[in-house]
């Protein structure tokens, strides 16, 4: 029996749909935020800057090391060292997901310029405007995402 393309289309593109979807077995969220289609934690950002630099610099591919399931870029190979021989130290608190979001128990991408220093821990937010929130009580919205943290990526 022949099928219509229109037929054919539908199968496949149902088909690849429906394998692309997460089961309960792969529902879980990676432990370090990359997005969807990357690897590279904090889209690239050298997460030693915000500590030496006191702003968001730029990774390169040729300063990358791999650490928690994820590319972390560097602008030198002397963060590069930094980073490896400390990563807990200079790595976003929550994976690098957004602050404000893992505090109210939930998970939400962040940006890279949406950042703050507290206690010598770098947190990310996903937009200027949301850290705005998440800064009106700081303690208490760490203390939150300290509780919360790592089961929201459940």
């Amino acid at each position: 029996m022949l099928i219509s393309r229109r037929q054919l289309l539908f199968t496949l593109a149902t088909g690849t749909i429906a394998s692309a979807l997460p089961t309960a077995s792969y529902a879980a969220q990676d432990p370090i935020y990359t997005g969807f289609f990357s690897s590279v934690a904090i889209d690239g950002y050298d997460p030693v800057a915000y500590f030496t630099q006191n702003k968001p610099v730029e990774g390169s591919e040729k300063f990358a090391y791999e650490w928690m399931g994820a590319s972390w870029h560097f602008a030198s190979v002397g963060n590069l060292e930094t980073f490896k021989e400390n990563p807990e130290s200079y790595a976003p608190q929550y994976g690098g997901y957004c602050s404000w979001a893992v505090a109210q128990g939930d998970t939400a991408s962040a940006d890279p310029y949406a950042w703050r220093i507290v206690n010598n821990k770098l947190y990310l937010n996903y937009s200027a405007g949301i850290q705005r929130r998440w800064e009106r009580d700081i303690s208490g919205n760490i203390k939150r995402g300290d509780a919360n943290w790592p089961n929201v990526l459940d």
